[in-house]
């Protein structure tokens, strides 16, 4: 509407501009109900309630979208959060453990957000299934995690798999590997959402189907849908019927984020009077994660403040690590039953994330999104725990591929903790360049992984291979020139050094 609104704003009066944008609101919200009625008549039975109760969403977003004026916060609000709102982990880990552990575990559920794709890798199909380390992909190590506390402590915590329409068919084709496995497994589908044109605001899709060009017509509409999905799946229900009390939520590519026993002692051993509904795990900002979202206090919340949300004269403060020192892991715990209260009571109210695209044939859309860690604020006596780095290891890229490949971490139980023969806990800076970006081409420019124990930086560009039991130390630099090759020769240790131009080894 602020297209449509700004064009005619100077022949309107200034008196009724108010009405007149009102008008045009509701003109764009009664198109837009007009427009998804027809795509509900497209379907019958089972898909036409599930689409309907997306589309409930849906409208409830837009209706809030054409009502926003300007950023949804205020700058001179954004407040420290208080001293107590955020705890070091070390304070939560000092209480120890009780002897009754497996009591909270029966209490606590693992939900993976598990709607992305592995495409910005290369890959098709599931980001989940890609292999990760020893033939292992994330699901596989997921499941061994959660099925060595099951054996450990003889508990019953479940997974839950929050699938996208992207994902699901492919996700529950897989999950029948696991049927002897410890662990239940249950799989529920975020909402499905149609993309709008830039211009008009209107659906792009002309019906439902999810082939051809229609396909470009929808999208699943971030990780905050998850409250409202769960919510309708019944699934919710379901658990709480079980006794299950808790979810920990988190990124299914983040290797980090493992179940925390101290983490959940500290919730279930909280008086219920003031129990914590709400925890973000957080962790100290470094020059790589500038851009990640902070809590900050603001009209007497804590609040989660994504960059999205910043006025642009104060993004460089943003980022600044001196004055918002924290990020959000995406590492959360939730209480089940304050998720069914604040739906029924219809007190969700997340911050919209508009997200601009352009689709293969060169058609702007707007997708309108909304983020797990937003709900903060809606909860009780939520809070932060800042945590040690090591519950933050996303693989997004072929660089974090490489990391978690190599001798810096070792594998057990699905698990990976840094090699005690690291001498720094920081891991290295590695950036590869575009001949690495798919998994496919990064693995055949490996005979083996590196040795990295001692490795500060790493920066490679261009045609380069790297032969066996390479040992890589210190900052070490690798550029093929446009049209030359690299190959580090099988052996080969560099420490500190600057490789450039054009290197070919050839065996005799």
């Amino acid at each position: 509407y602020c297209l449509v609104c700004s064009g005619l704003s100077e022949r309107v009066p200034h008196k009724g501009m108010a009405q007149f944008q009102e008008m045009m609101r509701q003109q764009l919200e009664s198109s837009m109900d007009a427009e998804l009625e027809k795509l509900v008549d497209t379907v019958t039975g089972a898909d036409r309630d599930v689409c309907m109760k997306d589309f409930k969403g849906f409208k409830n977003l837009f209706h809030r979208f054409l009502q926003v004026k300007g950023p949804s916060v205020e700058w001179i609000k954004i407040k420290r959060p208080p001293e107590d709102s955020i705890q070091p982990y070390d304070k939560i880990a000092a209480r120890g453990l009780p002897d009754g552990v497996a009591t909270s575990l029966n209490k606590l559920v693992v939900v993976k957000l598990n709607g992305g794709l592995g495409t910005s890798m290369g890959c098709k199909g599931p980001k989940s299934l890609i292999s990760v380390r020893n033939e292992n992909t994330f699901l596989d190590l997921t499941v061994q995690q959660i099925e060595h506390l099951n054996k450990t402590y003889n508990t019953d915590v479940p997974l839950v798999l929050m699938n996208s329409f992207n994902t699901d068919e492919d996700t529950k084709k897989i999950l029948q590997k696991y049927t002897h496995h410890r662990v239940k497994i249950h799989t529920f589908n975020q909402s499905r959402y149609p993309r709008i044109h830039k211009e008009s605001l209107l659906p792009v899709a002309a019906n439902l189907s999810m082939t051809g060009q229609n396909a470009d017509g929808w999208y699943p509409p971030g990780h905050g849908d998850i409250y409202a999905s769960f919510y309708n799946s019944g699934l919710l229900d379901k658990l709480i019927a079980q006794g299950k009390e808790y979810i920990f939520v988190s990124n299914i590519d983040n290797l980090g984020a493992t179940v925390d026993l101290h983490i959940l002692h500290h919730l279930v051993s909280q008086p219920n009077g003031k129990r914590c509904e709400f925890v973000m795990e957080v962790t100290d900002k470094t020059r790589a994660d500038v851009k990640g979202g902070t809590l900050i206090q603001y009209e007497g919340k804590l609040r989660l403040l994504e960059i999205a949300q910043v006025p642009k004269a104060h993004v460089d403060e943003f980022k600044s690590v001196s004055k918002f020192k924290i990020f959000n892991t995406n590492n959360l715990w939730i209480s089940l039953p304050a998720i069914k209260r604040l739906q029924e009571q219809n007190a969700m109210d997340l911050e919209i994330i508009v997200n601009p695209k352009t689709l293969d044939g060169g058609l702007n859309v707007v997708q309108l999104e909304t983020a797990v860690g937003a709900a903060i604020k809606c909860f009780d006596n939520a809070m932060g725990i800042n945590v040690p780095r090591s519950r933050f290891l996303p693989v997004k890229t072929t660089s974090d591929l490489l990391l978690v490949m190599s001798n810096l971490y070792s594998l057990e139980a699905g698990s990976l903790t840094m090699s005690p023969k690291r001498e720094f806990p920081t891991t290295p800076h590695v950036k590869l360049g575009s001949s690495f970006t798919k998994v496919q081409e990064y693995l055949t420019r490996f005979e083996s992984i590196p040795d990295m124990l001692e490795l500060d930086h790493l920066t490679v560009s261009g045609d380069v291979t790297f032969g066996k039991n390479v040992s890589l130390k210190g900052t070490v630099i690798i550029i093929a020139n446009h049209g030359d090759r690299i190959d580090i020769p099988a052996g080969s240790m560099l420490e500190n050094k600057i490789v450039s131009g054009n290197l070919r080894i050839l065996d005799h």
